[in-house]
């Protein structure tokens, strides 16, 4: 009963044409979000990938060359890729109307140049895809293998922005997380296609010969078995894991500032003050007893911290013996050439750490910068035309070096990552050293109560469990928490919440296999795949 049906609905969706065609492949990838926090709504790919499946079995069957063949693909990915960025990614308005005077004309732009130009990857993506195309179980290699090597693509071309990568929707809950210890979210990306198209492989458009059969009904469930399988290892290592700690105890301060007034020069000292007051709050004759380390948010302070000694002398003032206070600020440097002429400043988006006496004891500075945010393309050319970045520093952030430790008195030395750095799977550590834990500091006051912090959030926990590491993170607005190596919430402040949160930092775990060979285990899968694949075309071939 449930065969004809499929294959109706596979003939159906094949030979969708026009605008038909371009609407529902932009449906079925803006359902595809649902996968994804804060929804975790994952079979719902299932649906959306048979969708692509069989719309791709159309182009195949109904033509007969080649480049018209990867033409039709090519326009159905991309079409399925623009609703799914723009599903995923709408929330990036958001920060456009913190200013809206300013900025808000630009909406319109970002809500189709941002999906338009991501969406790119998913075209590449469908037309290699339909290069490799063939008959049976192998069209779902050829997805796989094509969507895992666009995925990689957009996490590294130009800037790179692996944000929702396919591979998290494998990673909605606690067992399943833990996959990412041993494979990583981009190798994940690559088997999460295979589970999702399988079962859409059994089946195919009537009249085009291109259905799995009993060999797609063997992958689809031989596949769905390694699923249940990793889930349950990874609820045995949850179980069997006790909570470490490493004795450093830490308190997060999350003011909850608004973004829209944090800026004004007039509000500057309130907005210090507030910080500083949450600093000093808690239980006891000394607030502060027991806590090694403060943490405040990126650019927590609407000015130069470091340049501001009135401000690290009342931070010194607040601070007993033995604690240190790291906090977001923007760095300014002044430097003069070898004639002793003065250069042109530049600015930092960075991280200071200051001890109890109001010193600078070091500081990094960002290194993925965000393109639009806090720097832009052709700078000088679009400042001429009136545009600024949203962070409005004319001449934009300069870009810092990294990744790199962050020497800190008394403590496990941490691998500090400031806003979207978090989601870069392979550059969160320094090859050569191996951090104790890491430290996101962020600014997702931007994005108001959107699905965009809580992607954010989701994003940090993987890292978490990819590398073996805590995860400490402060935010402005939120999410503040404090996470450990199994990606674990220990403790937590949500959106929209003032206070602070005061915890142990957890103990690292040892590498994890995607710590300890992350490429290796990439070129592995895809090698996996690629036999697939060609162990497929044999069999089609005889």
């Amino acid at each position: 009963m449930m065969g004809p049906v499929i294959e109706r609905a596979a003939t159906w969706v094949a030979r969708l044409r026009g605008l038909r065609r371009a609407g529902v492949a932009l449906l079925a990838g803006a359902l595809s979000v649902l996968a994804f926090a804060p929804v975790f709504a994952w079979p719902v790919l299932f649906v959306t990938f048979a969708v692509l499946v069989w719309m791709l079995d159309g182009c195949y069957a109904a033509h007969h060359e080649l480049r018209s063949r990867l033409k039709c693909a090519s326009l159905t990915g991309f079409w399925f890729g623009f609703g799914y960025f723009l599903a995923g990614l709408y929330w990036t308005a958001e920060a456009f109307l913190v200013e809206p005077w300013r900025h808000g004309w630009l909406i319109p732009f970002v809500l189709t140049a941002l999906p338009g130009g991501l969406a790119l990857f998913f075209a590449a993506a469908a037309g290699l895809a339909m290069a490799l195309w063939r008959p049976g179980v192998a069209r779902v290699f050829a997805l796989a293998i094509a969507f895992g090597l666009a995925e990689f693509a957009r996490g590294h071309l130009l800037t790179g922005l692996p944000w929702n990568l396919l591979g998290y929707g494998l990673t909605a809950n606690g067992p399943m997380l833990q996959l990412a210890a041993l494979f990583g979210v981009y190798a994940l990306s690559l088997f999460a296609v295979l589970v999702f198209a399988s079962p859409a492989a059994i089946a195919a458009p009537e009249g085009s010969g291109l259905a799995g059969g009993r060999f797609g009904a063997v992958l689809a469930v031989t596949l769905l078995i390694v699923l249940a399988i990793g889930a349950a290892w990874g609820e045995r290592r949850l179980a069997i894991a006790p909570p470490a700690g490493t004795g450093v105890h830490l308190r997060i301060v999350q003011a909850d500032v608004d973004q829209a007034n944090k800026w004004r020069p007039e509000n500057s000292a309130e907005v210090f003050d507030e910080y500083l007051a949450l600093t000093k709050s808690g239980m006891g004759a000394s607030s502060l007893d027991g806590i090694d380390l403060v943490i405040w948010p990126e650019t927590a302070v609407p000015f130069p911290l470091g340049e501001t000694s009135d401000a690290l002398l009342a931070i010194g003032d607040a601070l007993p013996a033995g604690t240190s206070l790291l906090a977001g600020s923007v760095r300014l440097v002044e430097e003069r050439d070898a004639r002793g002429d003065l250069l042109p400043r530049r600015v930092f988006n960075s991280l200071l750490l200051i001890d109890d006496k109001g010193e600078l004891l070091g500081h990094y500075d960002k290194m993925h910068l965000v393109p639009f945010g806090e720097y832009l393309p052709f700078q000088d050319l679009l400042e001429s035309l009136g545009v600024m970045q949203l962070t409005g520093v004319r001449g934009g952030f300069t870009e810092g070096s990294g990744p790199r430790l962050l020497e800190v008195p008394g403590m496990p030395s941490p691998s500090p990552l400031i806003c979207y750095e978090i989601i870069f799977p392979d550059d969160v550590t320094d090859e050569a050293v191996r951090p104790g834990w890491l430290l996101n500091v962020t600014n997702d006051a931007w994005f108001g109560t959107s699905a965009g912090p809580y992607q954010h959030f989701h994003e940090a926990l993987t890292r978490a469990v990819e590398q073996g590491l805590p995860v400490v993170r402060a935010a402005n607005t939120g999410i503040s928490a404090i996470i450990d190596p199994y990606g674990r919430v220990v403790a937590q402040l949500g959106l929209n919440v003032k206070g602070i949160l005061d915890g142990e930092l957890p103990q690292a775990l040892p590498p994890t296999p995607f710590a300890r060979w992350e490429r290796l285990i990439e070129i592995a899968a895809l090698a996996l795949a690629l036999a697939g694949w060609l162990a497929c075309r044999v069999h089609w071939l005889r």
